[in-house]
């Protein structure tokens, strides 16, 4: 079965797009890892499937798989490629457009400089709505937000990881749609992303997993920041932990809206008043191809 894809990215954080309303797309997690793969397949962080809306409220339903072949329910980067995607190969030229996700609908609106706003939904920082067993975890308060801190040790020993690990980190849980542990670090660059991200992201307290994410505050309206994203590992950019991350500074009371979020692959501005979440970045197109889907899973099958 051949699929025509095209090849996109938000900032560094890379996809392959799907159009499932003109073909038919049946995805499975072996397809999707097969799609991702770096090696044998196109290579990608995500995989964006856009489908006919089953709402009425929506003009299509956007759905998002990870490179290890799950199913999240909401990635920001890949919302702005959406948008572009929608009106470049002409599935319509509605904007603002209506996009139906996993948790509700969610507004887009492709401007004229090339820049993408997406509203980014409801901001919630219950535990119970990532979902997060917080029970029996240390906390203290910082101005409205209330940290956790989630120990590390037994993970670490399970995983075999060196002494020179902290034993716990201090997070804040925000549920943008989808789970984010944010932490503050004094410099990204430095920070053992790669080590400790796996440990956050896999920890039993997220039975869901979680993205986790490492904020450096360099003033009070821009930031740096790294995200291990569950299901990816650490992607150039990603647009629901650069939100996660603005929404955790502001209530610190570190942050002030607007804020801009230097990620390695590039720059988003986040705007949140408390309620109203949006967030700006760029959305580009790579190329275009066509795939035989069944063969490459049947090629990535024999390299195992």
């Amino acid at each position: 079965m051949n699929w025509n894809f095209t090849k996109m990215h938000g900032a560094g954080n890379d996809f392959v797009v799907l159009d499932g309303v003109r073909q038919t797309i049946e995805m499975t997690p072996e397809r999707a890892r097969a799609l991702g793969d770096r090696h044998f397949g196109i290579g990608a962080d995500q995989i964006l499937l856009v489908e006919p809306a089953s709402s009425p409220a929506a003009d299509f339903r956007y759905r998002i798989f990870n490179s290890d072949g799950s199913e999240v329910e909401h990635c920001g980067n890949g919302a702005r490629c959406f948008v572009r995607f929608v009106h470049e190969t002409g599935l319509s030229d509605r904007n603002p457009l209506r996009a139906e996700i996993a948790t509700g609908i969610i507004v887009l609106d492709e401007g004229d400089d090339e820049q993408v706003t997406v509203e980014m939904g409801s901001t919630r920082f219950d535990p119970a709505a990532l979902p997060f067993d917080a029970a029996g975890l240390a906390t203290r308060t910082e101005g409205a937000d209330t940290l956790y801190t989630l120990p590390l040790q037994d993970a670490t020993a399970a995983r075999g990881g060196g002494s020179d690990l902290p034993a716990t980190v201090e997070i804040s849980a925000v549920a943008i749609s989808n789970p984010h542990a944010v932490q503050i670090v004094d410099d990204v660059d430095q920070a053992p992303v790669e080590r400790i991200g796996p440990l956050v992201e896999s920890h039993a307290r997220f039975p869901r997993r979680v993205n986790a994410g490492f904020m450096q505050v360099v003033d009070r309206n821009t930031i740096r920041l790294r995200v291990y994203e569950r299901g990816a590992g650490e992607t150039l950019a990603c647009g629901t932990g650069a939100c996660a991350a603005v929404a955790a500074g502001i209530r610190r009371g570190v942050l002030d809206t607007p804020v801009r979020v230097h990620a390695r692959g590039g720059v988003l501005t986040v705007d949140w008043d408390g309620s109203s979440l949006r967030m700006t970045g760029p959305a580009t197109s790579v190329y275009t191809g066509r795939i035989d889907i069944d063969q490459l899973v049947f090629s990535m099958a024999l390299n195992r």
